[in-house]
């Protein structure tokens, strides 16, 4: 299998609401086109970072359903289909085969301490539901689970499984799962603080939360290591980390900040749902600063061509 599609900056998709708080069909294709403007690869859609957890089944089709319809044919489209059960989940990865996306992903069973030989059933159930290639999507730190060489060995004796999503922290989890699989296999880094680090111990990709708010950055920290400059990857991976940090120093959740600034740049795609919380009181002045923040840093790197 071609994997070449699967390669380069993926950011992953954000949950769009209009002002009730509900799924906007209008601000999730405005949200992909401009995301699709900026040059990036492709889109992770309906994971953390579009607040799945959250959302019922008919919103999270609905949100897989409008960005294929913005998209489809024009980026690589991942949908994320991991939900609490595997009959829904199972439900989800054949309403995005029907959409045309080009793979799916899942994470483990969650809520239950399961046996691995549960989480092995599930994503297998997942696999075999449809013709789309697979990815595991690992992220032990709000999971409980973290994928273990045994099971992936395992996994890999299905030719649907083309990678896995690694959101450990741990750097070295990238370089053994990629020594654990075949040639034919992606391996995308997870934590958008260690991409540099990820990309040059083995990740051949990144899905991250922080690219949609920054892909100019992602891109040409991609553009660094792709080229062997790594003292410039470094520096940039410095900047990108420093940008992370202050989105994650004021009160609401990441993610509202980030809708802020996206609000600043004209394009709403409203606010988190709870319990997230969202940005209030003297954190709202502060988000420009961070959006500064962010345009100066881009243009640093701009103006460097």
């Amino acid at each position: 299998m071609l994997l070449d599609k699967y390669k380069g900056i993926i950011p992953a998709f954000y949950a769009c609401y209009d002002e009730a708080g509900e799924i906007s069909p209008e601000r999730i294709k405005a949200l992909a086109i401009h995301l699709y403007e900026k040059g990036v690869q492709g889109l992770y859609v309906g994971g953390s970072s579009g607040e799945c957890i959250y959302q019922n089944l008919e919103e999270r089709k609905a949100t897989l359903k409008y960005v294929a319809e913005s998209l489809k044919g024009q980026l690589t489209l991942i949908a994320h289909v991991g939900a609490p059960s595997t009959k829904e989940s199972v439900e989800l990865a054949k309403y995005a085969e029907e959409l045309g996306y080009d793979a799916l992903s899942a994470i483990p069973p969650i809520y239950f301490q399961l046996p691995e030989c549960a989480i092995e059933k599930y994503w297998t159930e997942i696999m075999d539901s449809t013709d789309l290639p697979f990815i595991i999507y690992n992220i032990p730190q709000t999971t409980g689970y973290n994928l273990s060489i045994n099971l992936l060995k395992k996994l890999l004796q299905n030719d649907k499984l083309i990678g896995v999503k690694n959101s450990s922290m741990p750097v070295m989890d990238i370089e053994r799962f990629k020594a654990a699989a075949h040639d034919d296999f992606i391996v995308f880094n997870g934590p958008d603080e260690q991409y540099v680090s990820g990309r040059l111990i083995g990740a051949d990709s990144g899905i991250g939360g922080t690219y949609g708010v920054m892909p100019e950055l992602f891109l040409k920290a991609e553009e660094f290591v792709s080229a062997g400059d790594f003292s410039e990857a470094r520096k940039i991976q410095h900047d990108i980390n420093d940008i992370i940090m202050a989105l994650c120093s004021l009160n609401g959740s990441m993610y509202s900040v980030i809708k802020e600034i996206y609000k600043l740049k004209g394009v709403n795609i409203g606010s988190v749902r709870g319990p997230l919380v969202p940005v209030s009181g003297d954190d709202i002045e502060k988000v420009e600063g961070i959006k500064t923040r962010i345009d100066e840093v881009i243009m640093n790197y701009q103006t460097q061509n």
